[in-house]
Formats: structure tokens, C-alpha cells, sequence
């Protein structure tokens, strides 16, 4: 089974995964804002939003940023979908996509770029894992 969570969208609103039951669930953990490949990522899924609807799928992107970077993010790009806080990685940790990373020779604490298909029953059905935000979209439309 997938984790349950309670997250706040970009909105304000209280998102829960057992509030999503009967519809499957595009759970997508991202970075961060307003970076390139994240933004490649977003725009992919807006670009393709069409398909996600017909599927009857809710779509939502996970990172540690806080409501108000999302809504900015949300809004310069046109997201149709919601964006939530998990600003202490609480849900990140939940998932294992909270890992320790390295750039520039130095190691910090971030997010794993990681998709979760996850059925009406609330049972992950597929884990994207290093995924490429340029066809990501195209890969979990193929699995819904």
C-alpha cells in the first residue's frame, strides 16, 4: 500500500491520499521549483493534461518547497494540477525518495526525482525511478 499523507497545495487546501480513493493517483516527487529540469517535468505533464483527464488520473507534484514558491511556480507556468508542501520531507522520507545527494563535491539532503502510479485502492502499481523530465509524462501516460 501506498503511504497516506496530508499535505497543503499550493492553494492552501489539505490534500490526503485516502481523500483520493476510487481515482488513480500520479505522485510525483520533484527537487524544486523553478529549476530547469523541474520545470521541463511540469510543463510535460501540463502539455499532456488532455490525456491525464480522459484517464480519469490526479495528478500531483511533491517537493520540500513551501504553498507560496508552488503557487508562483503554478502560476507562471499554468498548472491545471496541484502542487504540495511536504517542507519538512516528511512524506519524502514515507515514500524513500529522501536521499542523500551530491554536487560539486559536496553531499546534502534532497529529493530523488521518483513518479508513484498509485491504483483506485490506494496500492502503488508502478515506481518511476530516475526519471527523465523531458518524456515523463509519455512513460506514466503508457502505464495508466
Amino acid at each position: 500500500p501506498a503511504p497516506d499523507f496530508s499535505l497543503t497545495s499550493d492553494a492552501g487546501e489539505t490534500v490526503t491520499l485516502a481523500g483520493l480513493r476510487g481515482k488513480p493517483v500520479v505522485l510525483y516527487f520533484y527537487p524544486k521549483d523553478n529549476t530547469s529540469g523541474c520545470t521541463t517535468q511540469a510543463c510535460g505533464i501540463r502539455d499532456a493534461w488532455g490525456e491525464f483527464e480522459r484517464r480519469g488520473a490526479v495528478v500531483l507534484g511533491v517537493s520540500p518547497d513551501g504553498e507560496k514558491s508552488h503557487a508562483k511556480f503554478r502560476d507562471k507556468l499554468g498548472l491545471p494540477f496541484p502542487l504540495l508542501a511536504d517542507t519538512g520531507h516528511a512524506t519524502a522520507e514515507a515514500y524513500g525518495v529522501w536521499v542523500e545527494k551530491s554536487m560539486y563535491g559536496k553531499t546534502y539532503m534532497g529529493v530523488a526525482r521518483t513518479t508513484f502510479l498509485i491504483d483506485e485502492k490506494g496500492k502503488i502499481k508502478k515506481i518511476f525511478t530516475g526519471v527523465k523530465p523531458d518524456v515523463h509524462a509519455q512513460e506514466v501516460l503508457a502505464a495508466l
